[in-house]
């Protein structure tokens, strides 16, 4: 039998239990190794209810088969997954805060006025580098919570044409493509798209793409990568949680939209487009009609400042249930960052640091001095693929369980590790350089992320929707302030989206 020696050390082999001992000729002696690896990290559970050889063998084998994809797709196999989780589950219990210590600034960046000189320079320079761009599109969720049974991208942008969001995000590239072949004079010239799916998107989006002929893109220069599913995990021990329904079945949950760093690099695609000459990768969310008109001006922004991670941001109210873009400093270890804070965090960091108010909106602008993150971001190619290369692809992650009680053991539902794209600064050196893009948020961000009912609640509290009909309304009044700003006539009506 297996005795535990320390907290999720295991002492046995598998031949040792006695189901198992019975049951390897059903599953395959070539799994053995797995199995060991799953026991000796205290998983034993997750075989003690098998029936015997030759009852529910086909339904063992599945489960099995399931093992494997998950120890194929998380970097470093279920192992590293089960030891980093008791990890982070160790500073949970613990209530480690992983920004003590730190104290926030506003970081280095840029903000731009359309229109204006700078803006103007901006855009210039970001065209001259459009030839040397490529993009990723996360795409990852469907619609369900905003009422919509398809996947995302295939929402309708607006009404007028009834254009989903995935063929406004190709005609874009292609008007870029266009720009960058006259400019080069190479009439091959292609623009490659990137767009990460999961098990719920992955064959539709590859249907609308087809279904379409890919909107006017050439196949070769669309890549499709699918997102997994990580074990999810039943108590502070980590144990991977099963289907309480079938005990041949392992629970699974996403682990989070910074899982496109990894397929990325596991996919070599971040290899291939270093190799092709490409600088700069654009990272855009799945809903936001107006982000490519802020690419030209972010790329050059980017080459302006000597970037390695740009992020596209926009003015932002305090309270507003946005991240924001901060420099974190620690005075103890000299530890330097930038990245985003989620808003639930940043108040209390502040509070606790630089301003015993917390987030306290300028006089002069209305807004706070901490930027709002978009999750729309440009890399620099070569200093982004050294990264993947050293780290294997693995993200930074964080767990966040609901605990029952104060005992801080048990679980209210099973969790998770996750990552966020945009926690990808933590893997940089100390002098790398990290910044923002600022504009106004007509021109670049009208995002659809809430049903009509929710939509309300949060213009309420926040005075911006995020619905369907605001995002489509923010469409047509940037192309009116657009006509505007080059002389036309035009009444326009900024909404609040």
């Amino acid at each position: 039998m297996y005795g535990a020696s320390a907290r999720g050390q295991v002492v046995g082999t598998v031949a040792d239990v006695l189901s198992w001992k019975d049951n390897l000729e059903t599953i395959g002696s070539q799994r053995r190794a797995l199995i060991d690896s799953l026991i000796r990290n205290g998983q034993e559970h997750l075989f003690a209810n098998w029936a015997a050889p030759g009852v529910d063998d086909d339904k063992k084998l599945d489960m099995m088969t399931q093992l494997e994809k998950l120890e194929e797709s998380y970097p470093g196999g279920l192992v590293e997954y089960i030891q980093r989780s008791k990890q982070l589950l160790d500073t949970a219990q613990s209530g480690g805060n992983a920004l003590a210590g730190f104290t926030p600034s506003v970081p280095t960046g840029e903000r731009l006025t359309v229109g204006s000189k700078k803006f103007t320079q901006s855009e210039a320079l970001g065209m001259t580098e459009v030839a040397h761009a490529a993009f990723v599109l996360v795409a990852g969720g469907l619609g369900e919570r905003l009422g919509f049974s398809g996947i995302k991208v295939s929402l309708p942008s607006e009404l007028v044409t009834g254009k989903p969001f995935l063929q406004l995000y190709a005609d874009n590239i292609l008007a870029l493509q266009d720009r960058a072949r006259e400019a080069s004079g190479d009439n091959e010239l292609r623009l490659p798209l990137a767009i990460m799916t999961s098990g719920d998107t992955h064959q539709r989006t590859l249907d609308l793409l087809n279904s379409n002929h890919y909107f006017g893109l050439h196949p070769s220069q669309v890549s499709l990568i699918k997102q997994q599913k990580v074990p999810a995990l039943s108590d502070a021990d980590a144990h991977i949680a099963v289907d309480p329904e079938n005990p041949y079945k392992i629970q699974t949950k996403p682990h989070g939209h910074g899982d496109v760093h990894t397929l990325l690099h596991t996919s070599g695609i971040v290899d291939k487009w270093l190799k092709e000459g490409r600088r700069w990768i654009m990272f855009f969310q799945d809903t936001n009609g107006l982000i490519f008109q802020a690419v030209p001006a972010l790329i050059g922004v980017s080459r302006d400042l000597n970037l390695e991670v740009n992020t596209l941001t926009v003015p932002r109210r305090p309270g507003e249930p946005v991240g924001s873009i901060c420099h974190l400093r620690n005075a103890e270890t000299r530890h330097q960052l930038t990245l985003n804070v989620e808003y639930n965090q940043l108040e209390g960091l502040l509070k606790s640091t630089v301003s015993p108010e917390g987030d306290v909106a300028s006089p002069e602008t209305g807004f706070s001095p901490y930027p709002g993150n978009t999750n729309a971001l440009v890399f620099r190619v070569e200093p982004y693929a050294k990264i993947l290369q050293n780290t294997g692809g693995r993200m930074p992650e964080f767990v966040n369980p609901k605990f029952k009680d104060e005992s801080k053991t048990a679980f209210k539902k099973p969790t998770r590790l996750e990552c966020m794209m945009q926690d990808y600064p933590r893997l940089l050196e100390r002098d790398a350089r990290v910044g923002f893009t600022q504009l106004e948020r007509w021109v670049c961000f009208a995002a659809v992320k809430n049903n009509a009912a929710d939509a309300a609640k949060q213009f309420e509290k926040t005075g911006f929707a995020e619905s369907a009909s605001t995002a489509e309304s923010s469409i047509y009044a940037m192309h009116s302030k657009k006509l505007e700003l080059i002389g036309v006539d035009i009444q326009v009506f900024l909404p609040n989206t």
